[in-house]
């Protein structure tokens, strides 16, 4: 099936491996998003304290992150489709042995540990790699497109899961989450081969004569992680991409993905309701983050950047201060969901510009890190606030705040080598 159907698209078939990846991002993405559906739910069934179900997705967020790199050189070393299966399978298990659990100790362990490190290798850096690898033209619009199935799982996943959560209780949620993961195991199978020239193909946008990048089937994973980051380390724009990465993670993820439902329900709205405007936001993200691409492919990402992290810090500090009406909500639901995400591929354009095309999967992954380590702070220090406080108002002041930081420092991510030109 695989090869028949590449000889009849010819370089086209590189979407057909860009759509079963955009498939896996999606349900990765509805599982991270479930444990904002799950708060309120578990709360009623169980007794237990917010901060604690709140730790349990800090954790899944953190892991989520920090599989990254490691994701990037296993998929190095043992193909991108071998990683793929595997962490749907854990993803699938992992979500549906939640099922039976009674003590926090289980949720911790299924929605932190293990769907944590099983959707960590199914995120940006798989999108990453993939585009990188089947694509020459178009990679920003691609990388877009991709990064746009997060919100696409959210304008899915959302308003399914917190009818389910609302009406048949947190197990039919669990449950649907892992039957969505184990139905993409087979499509992996039949419909992605491990890179172009297995299917008589180059990648899209190149010529016949295009060599491909060597690759590293012979090196150790975590060598190749921990060597990279080395490497990386020692640049100052890696740690500007790292800072606002991590910033993104805590301004998006962390809060908005995991508390944003809580918060609706503090101001009287419901589960449903809330989940409604996640999925709006999702509608939004995906215009956004696929416009991102397009405009990454065109213009400085730098100052992309800039206007993205200002624009979503102002509207998480006008949040708070709005009084949760059909208006402010759709005014913070629009612009806050078209700019959700639309901060990746400019970042990975820059990654691949100041790393190679050879090194960037692997940092871009350790800048993800960073995301998902701000996403794991902010989930947790969003809760612990709930709980000390009784609300969420200085969490969101705090996060907003970090928005415009980030927009400073992303203007300074290539300044030496940008001085050292004009030196020239």
């Amino acid at each position: 099936m695989m090869l028949a159907l590449a000889r009849k698209l010819g370089q086209n078939y590189a979407y057909v491996a860009a759509g079963v990846i955009f498939l896996a991002l999606l349900v990765a993405a509805g599982l991270r998003s479930t444990p904002g559906v799950l708060i309120v739910p578990l709360e009623h069934a169980f007794g237990w304290n917010r901060d604690v179900i709140s730790l349990s997705a800090a954790i899944g967020i953190f892991l989520y992150g920090l599989a990254g790199p490691f994701a990037a050189a296993l998929m190095q070393r043992f193909g991108i489709r071998r990683v793929l299966i595997c962490a749907l399978a854990l993803m699938s298990v992992s979500t549906a042995a939640s099922s039976f659990m009674t003590s926090p100790i289980h949720l911790v362990m299924t929605w932190g540990v293990l769907s944590g490190l099983g959707s960590g290798c199914v995120a940006v850096v798989l999108g990453a790699a993939v585009v990188n690898r089947w694509f020459v033209a178009r990679r920003g619009l691609m990388m877009g497109l991709l990064t746009a199935s997060a919100a696409t799982g959210t304008l899915i996943f959302m308003p399914i899961l917190a009818a389910l959560a609302q009406s048949d209780g947190w197990k039919p949620v669990v449950l649907t989450v892992a039957a969505a993961c184990a139905a993409l195991i087979p499509l992996a199978l039949w419909l992605l081969p491990e890179r172009p020239s297995d299917v008589g193909l180059v990648p899209f946008g190149a010529s016949g004569e295009t060599l491909a990048l060597p690759e590293r089937a012979g090196e150790n994973p975590l060598q190749v992680a921990f060597g990279t980051l080395a490497r990386a380390a020692s640049k100052r724009d890696f740690w500007f991409l790292f800072a606002t990465f991590f910033i993104c993670g805590f301004t998006t993820n962390g809060l908005i993905g995991t508390h944003f439902i809580a918060l609706c329900s503090d101001r009287g709205l419901t589960e449903v309701r809330a989940a409604g405007l996640l999925a709006a936001m999702g509608a939004f993200d995906l215009i956004g983050t696929t416009l991102s691409g397009w405009l990454t492919d065109r213009y400085d990402p730098r100052k992309l950047l800039f206007a993205y992290y200002g624009l979503r810090g102002l509207s998480l500090m006008f949040l708070p201060f709005s009084d949760f009406s059909f208006y402010s909500l759709g005014v913070f639901t629009v612009f806050y969901g078209l700019d959700w995400i639309a901060t990746v591929p400019p970042t990975l354009r820059l990654a691949n510009e100041a790393f190679g095309e050879r090194e960037a999967p692997v940092v871009f992954g350790w800048i993800v890190a960073g995301h998902q380590l701000g996403a794991a702070c902010a989930a947790f220090f969003a809760g612990a606030m709930r709980t000390v406080q009784g609300d969420y108002f200085y969490a969101f002041i705090i996060a907003g705040s970090t928005g415009l930081v980030a927009a400073v420092l992303a203007l300074r991510v290539g300044a030496m080598s940008r001085r050292g030109a004009l030196a020239i």
